[in-house]
């Protein structure tokens, strides 16, 4: 037997009667104020006299008058309507724990109040659930992994042929592949459940990028890139290891979508309280859509370069900026992709 719904005439009537008393005092004051002008001959022509123009200074100020009233009146019913859509928009930003309260006397309010809180409650714990999971499969996957690697190397190191060496290289290629993604899938949950930033020093992050240049050499160099990195000594006050991971993301990303024979370029500037890294490098345009989503968790630009990475090193480099109460974006064109990363000094 197929349930139905109890049918909810309280918010019909909460509304109808909102409007009925929004027209009612219309017309009362409108009429009062009519009344009174014709009274004491304020008015130069009689109703019956001139009923077009009688009419038509009614119907004026009926809607002057309804619109003021019914401005004021919608803020009080509006109310809890601004506070659900408050509570929405956290949700949708990941924002787990809050709670609503519409009133407990108001039946529709008590409905939405208990049932958003549930909602909340709900995607609270499987998000604890998704984050435990990662956490132990991560955990588990790595140690075999390691080891796989491990003697797949020693094993490069045997008298092999050349088709078991093909073999060889294989094994240790996508080992390393799995022991990088379990890795990053770590730091993503750890960086995801940091909330206050620590060890933070005063440091030259101009030699840092420098550094993490030098560290992915061989990668730029086997797609014959050029890298240009002509800037100054510039000091900031941060993570230092956090923040090398985000040059290394960037200029990993930079690298993975550059055309062969292209450019990766680095530029820092100086602007008040901030600074201002960019990551440029010659590769396909970024779609303005795609450009919305490209910090989003497991997302990855392109499905056919999905077994390259994890899709998550973009998500982890938003979130040590965020730590930083800094802020990173991307623009693109036909040329070049561009990241610019925003920092504060102190």
């Amino acid at each position: 037997m197929k349930h139905r719904q109890p049918k909810r005439w309280f918010l019909t009537l909460l509304f109808s009667g909102a409007v009925f008393i929004i027209i009612f005092i219309t017309m009362s004051i409108t009429g009062t104020a009519f009344f009174l002008l014709n009274k004491f001959n304020i008015l130069s022509a009689k109703p019956e006299d001139s009923p077009i123009l009688s009419l038509l200074i009614f119907t004026i100020s009926s809607l002057f008058i309804g619109t003021l009233i019914a401005t004021i009146f919608s803020r009080i019913p509006l109310k809890p309507v601004h506070i659900l859509i408050d509570g929405m928009t956290n949700l949708s930003k990941g924002n787990y724990d809050v709670k609503i309260k519409l009133g407990k006397r108001n039946p529709v309010g008590k409905e939405i109040t208990k049932t958003f809180n549930l909602l909340a409650s709900e995607l609270s714990q499987t998000e604890v659930l998704r984050t435990d999971f990662v956490n132990n499969l991560s955990h588990e996957y790595k140690t075999p992994i390691v080891s796989i690697l491990g003697f797949a190397k020693l094993l490069q190191k045997t008298d092999l042929t050349a088709e078991q060496q093909e073999f060889v290289d294989i094994i240790v290629t996508e080992s390393s592949r799995l022991t990088n993604m379990t890795t990053n899938m770590l730091a993503l949950s750890k960086i995801e459940n940091q909330h206050i930033l620590t060890d933070k020093q005063h440091y030259n992050v101009s030699e840092q990028i420098r550094e993490c240049i030098i560290l992915l050499e061989k990668r730029w160099s086997d797609k014959n890139l050029e890298i240009e990195a002509d800037f100054g000594e510039f000091m900031i006050n941060g993570n230092q290891e956090l923040l090398k991971q985000v040059w290394i993301n960037l200029m990993d990303n930079s690298i993975k979508y550059s055309y062969p024979n292209g450019k990766i370029s680095f530029f820092i500037k100086d602007s008040e309280n901030l600074l201002n890294v960019s990551v440029i490098n010659t590769g396909p345009l970024i779609p303005k859509d795609i450009q919305k989503r490209i910090f989003n968790k497991y997302w990855q630009e392109d499905v056919s370069h999905s077994s390259e990475g994890t899709g998550i090193g973009l998500s982890i480099s938003k979130k040590i900026i965020e730590l930083h109460h800094g802020n990173i974006h991307v623009t693109s064109n036909e040329r070049e992709t561009e990241f610019i990363v925003s920092l504060p000094k102190e």
